[in-house]
């Protein structure tokens, strides 16, 4: 995907090992275009690159108490796109004057045979779904409007409803270890789509 909640970095010659910091937020359906009438004014872009995309998340069970997540995703609407494998560290919601949430981000493009190669490799499917979006950039920063449909045949793209009523936002940026000042910018463009969108700092165990 070329969204999210995916960072798009198609890489030759190796793996980009980077940090992704992430605010995250959501808006209901009616107040989807009034959203998007503001990221228009702010972003670099006025109008959004528009996505439609297929993920699957495969788990690999060990002895570890977790098990090994990776995402698999691939454009739905845009045909000779490589699909991309992505894994994601474990948040570090860290330092209390830090104002993004912080994680590990691997992402690469692979060839269309990604699925096979992960079944091959011991890993098993455990859910997948379909997000439809858009995506601005301001700068470093992109910024990520899209619903969750949930797949109501499992690998039938074409049977699909509407996981809620609300559209889900993340605004991040992908930058080296160490960069944590690139949060101070996130919380001021957060600030300046409010009381649209309240983008937070969420910490995902918070959900469990």
């Amino acid at each position: 995907m070329e969204a999210p909640p995916v960072t798009m970095m198609p890489v030759t010659g190796g793996t980009i090992n980077m940090m992704e910091y992430l605010l995250q937020g959501s808006v209901l359906d009616q107040s989807l275009e009034s959203l998007l009438h503001r990221l228009r004014g702010l972003c670099d872009n006025m109008e959004p690159e528009t996505f439609l995309d297929h993920e699957m998340v495969f788990l690999l069970k060990g002895q570890q108490a977790s098990p090994f997540v990776l995402r698999a995703r691939c454009s739905m609407d845009k045909t000779g796109t490589p699909w991309h494998l992505r894994y994601l560290g474990q948040p570090e919601m860290g330092d209390k004057n830090r104002h993004a949430l912080v994680r590990n981000c691997v992402d690469i493009a692979t060839s269309e045979n990604l699925t096979d190669f992960l079944m091959e490799m011991g890993f098993r499917m455990d859910h997948e779904f379909v997000a439809k979006g858009h995506v601005f950039r301001k700068g470093i920063m992109k910024i990520v409007v899209y619903k969750i449909f949930r797949i109501l045949v499992p690998g039938n793209t074409d049977s699909i409803e509407p996981l809620s009523l609300s559209y889900l936002v993340e605004l991040s940026v992908v930058a080296p270890a160490g960069q944590d000042i690139v949060s101070d910018d996130m919380r001021n463009f957060a600030e300046q789509l409010k009381p649209l969108v309240h983008l937070e700092k969420i910490d995902p165990k918070r959900l469990m």
